[in-house]
């Protein structure tokens, strides 16, 4: 299993899938070595074996803090090296050319595209069959269909061809897999995300982190939230745009905007120019209880994503309590179907949508009530059976020499 990154050590919602799955996974036999490019404690994770591909000179390796950055490399002579993603993405190839030559396995399974040629190179000295798992494309986190880095398009672009089988997080993912590269849809698998309830965080302390927050809302405040990375992808100057009418036509709602990324700045001035500033509250990336308590204040969760393959953070908010309200271009509004929806790009719908649940308690207590009972049916057992039969499948003109 070729990983980016693992919880506690996540920047986004990709660590999380991959945990769970793999948790998932496991406990129907498999037998799993999750390679990851960076050096960190994993000694919490016991149902696989998380090994780091990285140069054998290097003492450590240190994100720059999100997902898509650079890195520090700290090599045991003491020198320090700054690496691109690009090169970071070469290196790990490299390291995982080393862990095959020894290590025995059936299929190799890989996630997104940060693993690609690492993937791609894994397959082709061990002819083994590869699971292409596609929890994002170039072109979501461009914000436009076709958009992006080319080169990235490119590893996207041979990964896919080369790939035994692709598994998509939606049918979302897999219609925009389908345009993007022109693949046959009969080599896609979609297997939904879920998350897993025992991974909430359980209460830590009274009092929520979000204090003033709390004082807003016994003065009869109501909150809105958002949580993941600011940029483009997340559509989220059309939120501010909906939330402006919100404010007109109901004064007293605040928005809660967690989560860091390139956006941050212009989202802070874009609050100001529109006259919302002191509506809007930017709480920079959280995690354990300031992170939950993101959601448990919240009288409404919105994701209004430009394009989304799925949407963990959803899943969350209900876990913990809260409505959503999801664009219709969300991996995650397939299976949620108590949720209010919106095409990201209609600024006014979802401004009525968010007035009406801030103005009527009853609907925000139904509305949760009927997505919960949805949130609780799904779990990551249906979605590892779906990826055993994968492996079968692949595995049978095969000799088996270890699980999966």
């Amino acid at each position: 299993m070729l990983g980016w990154e693992l919880p506690p050590h996540n920047s986004g919602g990709l660590g999380v899938a991959c945990f769970q799955l793999c948790k998932a996974l496991s406990k129907k036999g498999a037998d799993i070595e999750f390679v990851v490019p960076y050096t960190a404690d994993h000694s919490g994770v016991t149902f696989m074996r998380v090994n780091a591909a990285h140069p054998q000179d290097v003492q450590a390796v240190i994100r720059a803090g999100i997902a898509y950055d650079s890195f520090k490399y700290v090599k045991s002579t003491g020198e320090i090296q700054f690496v691109d993603l690009f090169g970071q993405v070469a290196i790990y190839e490299k390291a995982v050319e080393r862990i095959v030559e020894e290590a025995a396995f059936d299929v190799i399974h890989a996630h997104d595209w940060l693993t690609c040629r690492a993937a791609i190179r894994a397959k082709t000295m061990s002819g083994k069959p590869l699971i292409l798992h596609l929890h994002s494309l170039e072109s979501d986190r461009a914000g436009k269909p076709f958009g992006g880095n080319p080169l990235v398009r490119e590893i996207e672009n041979t990964a896919l061809l080369l790939a035994d089988r692709i598994v998509a997080v939606s049918q979302h993912t897999k219609d925009a897999i389908m345009r993007e590269y022109e693949i046959p849809g009969d080599k896609i698998e979609v297997v939904h995300n879920h998350y897993d309830p025992s991974g909430l965080i359980a209460p830590i302390g009274l009092e929520n982190a979000y204090t003033y927050l709390e004082d807003m809302k016994k003065q009869g405040y109501k909150v809105i939230a958002n949580v993941g990375r600011l940029t483009i992808q997340k559509g989220l100057p059309g939120l501010l745009r909906a939330f402006q009418k919100v404010v007109h036509f109901a004064p007293k709602t605040l928005l809660l905007m967690v989560g860091s990324g390139e956006q941050r700045n212009e989202l802070i001035a874009l609050s100001a120019e529109l006259g919302i500033g002191q509506n809007v509250l930017f709480a920079d990336f959280q995690r354990g209880k300031g992170y939950r308590d993101a959601y448990t204040v919240a009288d409404l969760f919105v994701m209004p994503s430009v394009s989304e393959p799925f949407g963990l953070t959803a899943l969350e908010s209900i876990g913990y309590g809260t409505p959503v309200l999801l664009s219709r271009q969300t991996g995650v509004s397939e299976i949620i179907k108590n949720a209010l929806k919106v095409d990201f790009w209609d600024v006014d719908e979802m401004a009525n949508k968010m007035t009406a649940l801030v103005q009527n308690d009853a609907l925000r207590d139904e509305l949760h009530a009927n997505s919960l009972r949805e949130y609780l049916r799904y779990s990551w057992d249906h979605s590892a059976d779906k990826l055993l039969d994968i492996y079968d499948k692949h595995l049978q003109s095969q000799p088996m020499e270890t699980a999966a």
